[in-house]
């Protein structure tokens, strides 16, 4: 009786310390994943900035990385899309080159840098890094708090480096002198073509990476397998591949023939997901290979174009849900699916948010899949390209309603002039054009949305007290078209290839190859009626969307003033919630960080950046201030304008 009642009390005193580590990480300033927490929230308790006084809201600090002084091919395709982290009070961050920085987080004073020294002569699919993860996560539990802090990186050279969070110097007890080949034991076609641009994901003692492969080279390129390793000595644990290559994997049967041995991608290059609790990660995934023509792959492809939830421990799959069935548009789960506790109906779903190019929005039980709001499959467009085979229909979710347009006719047309608009409606009507999923032909065809989205890895962020989710989505139409491959050939070798403002896509291995641009007036504006760039909030109590903003400014569109400010702008990079009442976002093509009210969608507040931010903004406490901070380097692919700043804001006392 005496040791059963001893064995209580410990469990009971464990019980306690270990809500009480929960509690503190709730309730901290710190920000120690890239989305805030493991779960993707990005949402803040900090209030101290507020709708009140964001005014006051001036600039704190700045540093430079000095990743401007990059030159050459490299460069011209950089972006800044870095979100930091915030843990035992250092600031660590990660410029396009994977250059690790660790700073000071009230005065941006450095602290120590690392060099992976990534080889920059080659012409990388992807020049970007969104970050880096820390081990132990900040959800670790009492028995690993004692555990020296490591910051990990992957690399676009694909490797897994572990560096003593004080020093920035490699772990030498991990992989081999402290990093991790991720080439190895997969099929590598191209190494330029086969990256990882996303920080990993932590559980318990594992980090999980994912990769990022060029698209549209081929039927036959890199595999997306997934992989964990053990955070303490880089051995692999398992690993996991989502296209299926057991026979007696129900998924398997969804891959014709031998397609499931020859295709390549459907990768996660976005963030994964992680949940302690339940021993699950989630995994987005995206279109197999190539991205426009799927006669070598027919069927649903099931695990690619999907949310994954993977038991960690073991890296098997627990139940998956597939968005996009036998994908033609490049519509991969580009957003970390969001691990939320939604309040419906008087209970608590743990739940799983999952943005998608499409616009739409799906809402599932995490510990099943199952959708908290209907899913219908609707007929959609067939095929009438030789040798492809559509999927008869596709998942629609019934709430929330889609968060971009799905259809533009060409009596719909938009132009600044006249001449805008006529060459809009021609063109459209020009193209096979029924709406979204019509299958890319050879003749051309309106996708809408293109393959920047909808939302894309910018991700969302989620209001907890309120129930709202805030999203941020472009509305930019494109042309599709396959062109025979003789033909191609031809164009090839007359140069021809060279001559247009658009992206061709090799696909080998298939009669096929691909052009895409995005559907423009001769002017450089979308042939769709603006706003082209959103932020939205939706009540994920209802299903209903509270607001909807436009989201930016196009520079080049000055001269209109005023009207401009109601076009919104493409954008890339993610928003963060606050307790303060505010939601704040940068990602247009403009050079402004902006503060919404969540309420109301009203832009309150504006502060000017050295650089464009395609990046996702973080908010901390330091010093008894509240900061928030942004990567403001620009986007070499979006022509925004460049930079290497991190600018931290902070409230200054008005001026009475």
């Amino acid at each position: 009786m005496r040791r059963t009642m001893i064995l209580m009390s410990i469990l009971i005193v464990y019980s306690i310390l270990s809500v009480a580590d929960a509690q503190k990480e709730k309730v901290s300033g710190e920000w120690p994943a890239y989305g805030r927490d493991s779960g993707g929230s990005r949402y803040s308790q900090l209030s101290q900035i507020n709708r009140e006084n964001v005014g006051n809201l001036k600039v704190a600090w700045t540093y430079r990385t000095g990743a401007e002084e990059v030159k050459g091919v490299a460069a011209r395709n950089a972006a800044f899309e870095s979100t930091p982290i915030l843990i035992d009070d250092v600031l660590y961050l990660t410029t396009p080159y994977n250059r690790v920085i660790a700073l000071d987080p009230a005065t941006g004073a450095e602290r120590w840098t690392f060099d992976p020294q990534v080889p920059l002569d080659r012409r990388y699919s992807e020049l970007t890094s969104r970050g880096v993860s820390t081990w132990p996560a900040a959800n670790a539990g009492r028995s690993r708090q004692d555990a020296a802090r490591r910051i990990f990186l992957a690399t676009i050279d694909a490797r897994l480096i572990a560096l003593d969070a004080a020093t920035g110097k490699t772990v030498p007890g991990f992989g081999e002198n402290g990093e991790v080949d991720l080439s190895r034991d997969v099929r590598v076609v191209d190494r330029s073509n086969y990256q990882v641009t996303s920080p990993p994901a932590v559980i318990g003692d594992l980090v999980v990476v994912g990769s990022a492969i060029g698209d549209n080279r081929g039927v036959e390129i890199e595999r997306g397998v997934v992989r964990a390793y053990n955070a303490m000595t880089g051995k692999l644990r398992w690993s996991w591949d989502p296209i299926p290559t057991d026979r007696r994997d129900p998924a398997r049967r969804t891959w014709a023939g031998e397609s499931a041995a020859r295709t390549g991608a459907a990768n996660a290059w976005s963030i994964i997901s992680a949940d302690l609790e339940r021993d699950l990660i989630f995994v987005p995934t995206s279109s197999p290979s190539p991205d426009f023509y799927g006669g070598e792959r027919k069927g649903d492809n099931r695990y690619a174009n999907s949310v994954v939830a993977i038991r960690a421990s073991t890296g098997k799959v627990v139940w998956h849900f597939q968005v996009v069935h036998h994908d033609l548009w490049d519509y991969d789960v580009a957003s970390q699916p969001m691990l939320i506790d939604l309040k419906r109906s008087g209970r608590q779903i743990p739940a799983i948010a999952v943005g998608t190019k499409m616009g739409l929005l799906f809402v599932l039980d995490r510990r099943n899949g199952k959708p908290v709001f209907p899913v219908e499959e609707r007929p959609v467009p067939k095929t009438d390209v030789p040798g492809e085979q559509t999927s008869a229909t596709q998942p629609f979710p019934k709430l929330p309603r889609p968060l971009v347009p799905h259809q533009l006719k060409a009596e719909d047309a938009w132009g600044l002039t006249d001449k805008d608009r006529d060459y809009c409606r021609d063109k459209i009507a020009s193209l096979r054009n029924e709406g979204i999923y019509t299958p890319p032909s050879l003749k051309g065809t309106l996708a809408i949305p293109g393959n920047v989205g909808g939302m894309n890895w910018s991700g969302m962020s989620f209001d907890p007290v309120r129930n709202l989710l805030f999203v941020n989505t472009n509305n930019l139409p494109f042309e599709v078209k396959l062109i025979p491959r003789d033909e191609y050939n031809r164009m090839r070798e007359t140069g021809a290839t060279n001559r247009v403002k658009g992206e061709f896509g090799r696909q080998t291995g298939t009669p096929y190859a691909m052009y895409r641009e995005p559907l423009m007036s001769p002017t450089g504006t979308p042939c769709i009626a603006p706003p082209w760039g959103r932020l939205a909030a939706v009540d994920l109590a209802t299903g209903d969307v509270r607001w909807e903003s436009p989201l930016g400014r196009i520079p080049q569109l000055g001269l209109f003033g005023a009207r401009a400010a109601e076009w919104g702008a493409i954008n890339l990079g993610g928003s963060v919630a606050t307790a303060g009442g505010l939601v704040f976002i940068a990602a247009s093509m403009d050079d402004k960080l902006r503060a919404f009210d969540v309420e109301t969608g009203k832009v309150v507040w504006e502060g000017s950046l050295p650089a464009s931010a395609q990046a996702a903004p973080m908010t901390y406490s330091a010093g008894g201030r509240q900061f928030v901070v942004i990567c403001a380097g620009g986007h070499g692919k979006l022509g925004t304008k460049r930079g290497d700043f991190v600018v931290a804001f902070s409230l200054v006392e008005s001026k009475k």
